[in-house]
């Protein structure tokens, strides 16, 4: 007995096709809270770095986020201890990202 009919004897109901799965994708929706998101240069290890900090969603919401701001900019960084860590100076740039998906921002230093 071949793999094929071990699997109709498990699966009697089953019904080969060689149509594609559908598949439903819903857009995650981020948590927008009202108190400002702080946006902070500091240099660690002689090199800028951006921070941000202060978000009051889920952890996985602020990793989406900062997979996004990283992607945009080209940059790497990390999630690290509730807060994003961007490679360089980009706090602008950032904040505008963020203006854009409806966050409050606050800029922290320099």
């Amino acid at each position: 007995m071949d793999l094929k009919d071990q699997l109709k004897n498990l699966f009697p109901d089953h019904v080969e096709t060689n149509e594609p799965e559908q598949v439903e994708e819903q857009e995650h929706v981020l948590y927008v809270q009202k108190e400002p998101v702080i946006c902070k240069f500091e240099k660690r290890k002689g090199k800028a770095t951006t921070i941000i900090e202060g978000y009051e969603g889920s952890d996985e919401d602020f990793k989406i986020l900062a997979k996004e701001i990283k992607t945009k900019l080209s940059v790497g960084g990390t999630f690290k201890d509730d807060s994003i860590i961007i490679q360089g100076d980009y706090r602008d740039k950032i904040m505008a990202i963020l203006k854009e998906k409806g966050f409050k921002t606050k800029r922290v230093g320099g």
